[in-house]
């Protein structure tokens, strides 16, 4: 497999290689960007070194708190890898365009699969690194040697998570067709990233000010879970037990490599079927007229609406921060919350206005697909755009009046104020994407780099003020 050094072209390691080459080179290019973040990772680093130096001397014990931590930790953390594996799953079977290459070229199908799955692992356990091993590596380093299981768990936890992923993705293809899994598969990616938090707060009981979260947590370390039985494998392998390193890692290279032998017949025919690129569109046979309207403004809105209702893989993934909404309200109204936290609920208004009306900004007005068609009509493009920004911001208004009402409950003047810092914030980020927002298509929202630095520094700045303003004003009011 390997000559030398460098491995066979054609073969397995050559292609996972490669695959996790491009996935590093999907990171942001923008000279500020990249040193900005070397300069976090830097700083980041400097405090798990600072951290090692402070327990160089002190014992790290696997206590039941700890290892039900991490046991908790880990269902988390596979939960968001398998949002991950699902998303990237997606990805290289309908968007990268280099399969048509490696399926004619003379290398087996299994091993192109398996490079695939490699280069969705090793994207998965890149972030996971970055934030996870610059802490773990220097306490490991300076006396505490046994953390370096973490680092099996993680490879095991993303091993796991890929082939599953993987199989999501091809079930719903298989089912619902690969146009639908797209949509499916994004909705489910949603519901597994948020699930844990919900799930914890509906099955968390107590009369207390604790979260139930917290009671849960306390419950279950009082109880063992984490410490012994199947469920303290996680805590075991973090802390170097090898027996549990060995079972992890097995099970997730089982995984990985039975995901590869069964999956591959599923894998082709969903790359086949995802290549029949079928018009959204069908002709009606009815008339035309309905599709004009005597004024500009009507006319710009009701296009932006029609262009948002044909793709429904889009909507869904501006609406998905309603899903995380939830928690919002569960932790500021649930069970043992004795004092609402309406000052929160404004702030997060709005943040959420701010990223709503950004979102729906760029896709009105840097994500237009005829700006030629728009360059020579006979209206300004400073007219447009405004339209264009107006329609923005009434795409975003039902989500954004969410938080607003709730707080109604609590105090009616101060939702007056959040609904006006609110329709202000968002206002803002609006103007702001107008100005800075960069041009692209609409099918690259997803991974989009929104803006420039400057433009996410005022976006920042937007909501950190007029949220502010919100919160205060909500706190003094109530």
């Amino acid at each position: 497999m390997i000559a030398g050094l460098r491995p066979v072209p054609g073969s397995f390691t050559w292609l996972a290689l490669h695959e996790i080459r491009l996935a590093w080179r999907t990171r942001p290019r923008e000279g500020a960007t990249r040193w900005i973040g070397y300069m976090m990772l830097l700083a980041w680093l400097a405090f798990g070194c600072f951290l090692a130096w402070v327990l160089r001397d002190e014992p790290i014990l696997p206590l039941p708190g700890i290892m039900t931590g991490i046991l908790a930790g880990s269902i988390v953390g596979f939960s968001f890898m398998t949002t991950q594996a699902i998303i990237g799953s997606q990805r290289t079977l309908y968007e990268n365009g280099d399969l048509d290459l490696l399926f004619s070229a003379p290398i087996e199908g299994r091993t192109v699969l398996l490079a695939k799955l490699s280069g969705i692992a090793g994207t998965i356990v890149l972030t996971y690194a970055v934030l996870l091993l610059t802490l773990v590596v220097p306490i490991a380093l300076l006396g505490h040697p046994q953390l370096f299981g973490l680092v099996a768990l993680l490879a095991a936890l993303a091993l796991a998570a890929a082939a599953i992923g993987l199989g999501i993705t091809l079930g719903l293809a298989k089912l619902a067709g690969p146009r639908a899994a797209r949509t499916v598969g994004q909705i489910s990616a949603a519901l597994l990233g948020g699930a844990i938090f919900l799930i914890s707060q509906l099955a968390g009981h107590g009369d207390r000010r604790e979260s139930s979260a917290s009671v849960l947590f306390e419950r279950f370390s009082d109880e063992g879970v984490g410490s012994t039985g199947l469920s303290g494998l996680p805590g075991h392998a973090a802390f170097g037990d090898p027996v549990a390193v060995i079972v992890l890692l097995g099970i997730g290279v089982l995984l990985f490599v039975l995901a590869g032998i069964m999956l591959q017949r599923l894998f082709l025919s969903g790359y086949q079927d995802g290549g029949a690129r079928l018009s959204r569109a069908r002709p009606t046979g009815r008339a035309t007229d309905r599709l004009f309207h005597a004024s500009l403004f009507r006319s710009v809105f009701a296009k932006e609406w029609r262009l948002l209702a044909r793709d429904p893989a889009l909507v869904f993934q501006i609406l998905l921060r309603l899903i995380y909404l939830a928690p919002i309200v569960f932790v500021a109204f649930g069970r043992g919350s004795h004092a609402p936290m309406t000052p929160g609920l404004a702030f997060a208004s709005v943040l959420l206005a701010g990223q709503m009306v950004g979102s729906f900004a760029w896709l009105t007005v840097s994500a237009e697909d005829a700006p030629d068609l728009i360059t020579v009509s006979p209206v300004s493009k400073a007219a447009i755009d405004r339209v264009k920004l107006m329609a923005a911001f009434a795409m975003a208004a039902p989500i954004g009046v969410i938080l607003p009402i709730v707080i109604a409950f609590q105090t009616p003047l101060g939702a007056l104020v959040t609904l006006a810092c609110t329709a202000v914030g968002g206002s803002a980020a609006g103007y702001i994407e107008l100005k800075l927002g960069k041009p692209a298509q609409r099918s690259s929202f997803a991974r989009r780099r929104s803006g420039s630095v400057v433009g996410n520094i005022l976006s920042i700045l937007v909501a950190i003020i007029f949220g502010g303003i919100a919160g205060a004003g909500v706190y003094f009011i109530r």
